[in-house]
């Protein structure tokens, strides 16, 4: 069995972002057009007025106070409230891909493209059914081997590091690229207050390589590990059948759902004992890890996830959130503290990196630096 390595990370960042103040205007004038173009229906009691949103809330319910996002101006618009994004020609890069690709260079620091066997695209929605992003960045990077796309919603990032690192170990590849392109404003139902301020578009990128006496930085993957359980209670409907079914053209369930309350009630103690179990297994005591690098969904959870892991709660810096500037960003989450809040690390200190969501879905790895 051959060791695996962390050798570099990247992260692509869209150039506009919506701060709280913005996307509340924007809600807020969209629930005074929707009430008032229902108001015999709401007087009637047959719907509900749409209630106002506010920055305190926001910030209340989750830390996010602002995002990164492709298109702002559709997502502003109170007659909309989704992104608008050009149609590009088949023979033209795709959205995915372009953001992938992007981070995946960075991620390379200069390396030769041609050395990677595996483009593996991880991400909780993919632009297309088929041919495979992942085939598309790899032509377009011009990588080795083979690629292809994983869902495992907001745990794709962890799944597909796994994923990679046992062909490594296992001697099918040498090396590997796992990229998170998220474009979650294009599924995020940004009508409804409960979530409207949940997500925002980034992309992310892992080299994994055979640690074979490798030289500069990196961090040892010490042990992966993976578990689901499925639940409803984070869903999103929409998929090829649904041209099959009728009145789909606005359905609610098209875009993301879901039931916050159940969600914190039952993945805290999930992933809370599924790191626990892990690190026990390896041997790894709370006071051996020196950063958390968790999913950026919500600071509640994060402080929450942190004191049961470390027994106590995080100091500053032992788990960095980046929530708050970049929203959640599904599977790229957890990578994005890694890349921004691991450089600072001694050799040997160890960390672990945790990704978690719909599926049920967690995956953590445990790395060293070398």
């Amino acid at each position: 069995m051959h060791s695996v390595a962390i050798t570099g990370t990247g992260v692509f960042t869209p150039a506009q972002t919506i701060t709280n103040d913005e996307l509340v205007a924007a809600f807020n004038a969209h629930a005074d057009l929707f009430n008032a173009q229902n108001a015999d229906a709401i007087a009637a009691g047959e719907i509900d007025a749409k209630p106002h949103s506010s920055s305190e809330f926001i910030v209340a319910a989750s830390g996010i106070e602002q995002r990164y996002v492709l298109d702002k101006k559709g997502v502003l618009d109170p007659t909309r409230m989704f992104p608008r994004l050009p149609v590009r020609a088949d023979e033209d890069p795709s959205v995915m891909a372009e953001m992938a690709v992007d981070a995946a260079r960075q991620a390379l620091g200069g390396k030769d493209p041609a050395t990677v066997d595996l483009v593996l695209c991880a991400a909780s929605n993919h632009e297309r059914a088929y041919p495979a992003i992942a085939v598309e960045i790899q032509q377009l990077l011009g990588t080795s081997g083979f690629a292809f796309d994983m869902n495992v919603a907001c745990s794709s990032a962890t799944f597909g590091i796994q994923t990679a690192a046992d062909m490594i170990r296992a001697g099918s590849i040498t090396s590997a690229l796992v990229v998170c392109p998220e474009i979650c404003s294009a599924h995020l139902e940004w009508r409804d207050r409960d979530c409207h301020f949940i997500f925002g578009d980034v992309a992310t990128a892992v080299l994994l390589e055979r640690d074979d006496n490798l030289q500069g930085p990196h961090f040892k993957v010490k042990s992966t590990r993976c578990a689901t359980q499925f639940s409803n209670n984070i869903r999103n409907n929409d998929g090829y059948l649904r041209r099959t079914h009728d009145q789909m053209d606005d359905r609610r369930d098209m875009q993301f759902m879901q039931n916050g309350r159940k969600v914190f009630k039952e993945v805290l103690p999930l992933v809370s004992k599924h790191i626990a179990a892990h690190m026990a297994d390896e041997g790894v005591q709370a006071t051996d890890l020196k950063r958390l690098w968790l999913h950026q969904a919500n600071k509640t959870m994060n402080d929450y996830i942190g004191k049961k892991v470390l027994g106590r709660d995080p100091e500053p810096g032992e788990q960095p959130n980046i929530l708050q500037d970049y929203a959640n960003t599904s599977s790229a989450g957890s990578i994005i503290a890694f890349a921004k809040h691991s450089d600072d690390l001694a050799p040997g200190d160890m960390g672990l990196i945790c990704s978690f969501g719909a599926g049920y879905s967690v995956g953590s790895v445990i790395v060293e630096r070398a």
